[in-house]
């Protein structure tokens, strides 16, 4: 485990988070109100969000993994990838960020998507040590 985290915007709670989060056993992962929850079985849980918002964006969070599959794994790395841009017909931009979550069950992708009208723009995941997210039924 070499702790590197690549690319991985934010402030140094963000990368503290992060790291701290290495090499703990995952007992759930979800996203829920375009927050990712990595929860983990020490009662703890790694919260990545985006917040980055400004005036006149969309931002939203995708995964299509099937997250159930890390439950019992360990996470291993995160990395992030360069952000891409294409163009709509009126003008607009879409931006797409790739966050990799690297676990000894291999790797699931969480897409960061942020919509503007070209003025505003760009990242700033975030991301803290917090209690686990269970979903309400």
């Amino acid at each position: 485990m070499n702790g590197l985290i690549k690319g991985l915007i934010g402030d140094d709670e963000t990368r503290i988070a992060v790291q701290g989060s290495l090499d703990k056993t995952i007992k759930s992962v979800f996203i829920t109100d375009d927050n990712l929850y990595i929860n983990f079985t020490d009662d703890t849980a790694l919260r990545i969000w985006d917040g980055g918002q400004s005036c006149c964006e969309h931002r939203y969070m995708k995964c299509d993994d099937d997250l159930t599959e890390y439950t019992g794994a360990k996470l291993t790395n995160v990395y992030s990838k360069p952000a891409t841009f294409t163009d709509d017909d009126w003008g607009g931009k879409h931006e797409t960020m790739f966050l990799d979550f690297e676990t000894t069950n291999g790797v699931f992708t969480v897409v960061n998507h942020n919509s503007h009208n070209g003025y505003y723009g760009g990242f700033w995941v975030e991301g803290e040590i917090t209690t686990p997210w269970l979903p309400k039924f």
